[in-house]
Order: structure tokens, then C-alpha cells, then sequence
């Protein structure tokens, strides 16, 4: 029951909005990932973010993706933890643990499984269309997983459709740069300066076309 809510979900009431709300511009769409396991790591503005990144890949391949949230945010009511958990399948994160605990553990076996894994490395979600640095949990994850792609994916306008805070949708148009994917070749430092590097370069390519009004 819940597998048929969740296509519902996605490939009818998602794929709406996506279509007809947002009005999307995907760069590089080839680049998504056709298989598992991989990475796929984004810039994060707004609830719309982990949705929109869902829908743009494989109809076939909706069962093996999974978004990684933090536990406590998605476990604040009923309603809510039973959608996170059965209709977006995220993969949990404790913010707060024990020191011999392994955080990402949860994310490991998820990989492990051949996995699609949606994950935002700023951390929680920013000011519309600002982008923080990244957080070191990726690059710890590509070293343990240096077999793994890691796609970045720079997201424009979903800042504003659905800003942080805000509960009312506003019909945007939004831009989606898909770029090359990323494998652990180095060190983790280097790793996180290099991934963050590609994302604004992302950036930079989404500023550079909006200025000479291509889009």
C-alpha cells in the first residue's frame, strides 16, 4: 500500500509541480545517476529541494532513492514521521549520539545496499540562494566509499518557491545544473575544497547564462 502512495505521491502530485508550478530548466540531465550506489549532493534552500531531485530521476529507479535527513526534525509528530519514513524513505541521521556511536552508519549500509542517497552538504536549509560551506560528512563518506559516484547538482529558484519558513508555494522558475561526478581521490580536506569548488562553478555557470540572458 504505502509502495503505490509513494508513486502516487511522486510520479502524479510531485510531478505536477514540478511541471506545471516550477517550470524547470535541467542542465546535464544525463548526468543523474542510472544506477546505485551514488551520491548525489545539492545545494538546500527549501522543502522542495529533496522532492524535485527525486523526481528528476528514473521512474524506475524511485525505490532506490533515499534522501538523508537529520532523525529529530522528521520525528516532531505522527504525520509526519510516517511520511518521512514511508513515503520519502529517508535515511535517518542522529544529530546527537554516544562517542563509540557511528553516525553514518545508517548511510553506510544504505551504499552498501546500492543505493541512491540524496544528501545536502550545508547542512540544514540557508537563505534563498545562499550557499554555505560544506560540511566534512561527505568527504568522510567518499573516503569510505571511494567506488561511490558523487554528483553535484546546483538548484536555483526552489529558494524562493518555498523559501525556509515558509508554508505557501509560489509558482517559480527554477534552474537545475547537473555536474560531472566526483570520486575520492585524495585527501579529505582537498576532497570538500574541490566538491565545493564544482558546486560553484555550478553557480557560476547558472549567474553567467542568467546575465547574458539565456534563460
Amino acid at each position: 500500500m504505502t509502495k503505490l502512495l509513494r508513486f502516487i505521491f511522486f510520479r502524479m502530485i510531485v510531478r505536477f509541480i514540478v511541471l506545471v508550478g516550477l517550470g524547470l530548466n535541467i542542465r546535464r540531465r544525463e548526468l543523474l545517476p542510472k544506477q546505485g550506489p551514488a551520491i548525489i549532493v545539492a545545494n538546500h534552500n527549501s522543502h522542495l529541494d529533496t522532492m524535485v531531485l527525486m523526481s528528476l530521476l528514473e521512474p524506475a529507479l524511485l525505490d532506490r532513492v533515499q534522501p538523508v535527513a537529520a532523525m529529530d526534525y522528521f520525528m516532531k509528530n505522527r504525520l509526519l514521521a510516517w511520511f518521512s519514513s514511508n513515503i520519502l524513505r529517508i535515511v535517518p541521521l542522529a544529530r546527537q549520539f554516544k562517542a563509540h556511536d557511528n553516525p553514518l552508519k545508517p548511510v553506510h549500509d544504505a551504499l552498501e545496499a546500492g543505493k541512491i542517497l540524496i544528501l545536502f552538504p550545508e547542512g540544514s536549509r540557508g537563505e534563498p540562494e545562499q550557499m554555505k560551506a560544506f560540511k566534512k560528512g561527505i568527504a568522510r563518506l567518499a573516503q569510505a566509499h571511494p567506488e561511490v559516484p558523487v554528483i553535484p547538482v546546483y538548484m536555483h529558484g526552489l529558494g524562493t518557491a518555498l523559501p525556509k519558513g515558509e508554508a505557501l508555494f509560489v509558482p517559480f522558475f527554477c534552474d537545475v545544473f547537473v555536474g560531472q561526478a566526483r570520486y575520492y581521490d585524495n585527501t579529505r580536506n582537498d576532497y570538500l575544497q574541490q566538491l565545493q569548488e564544482q558546486m560553484y562553478q555550478l553557480e557560476s555557470e547558472y549567474k553567467a547564462g542568467h546575465a547574458g540572458g539565456v534563460y
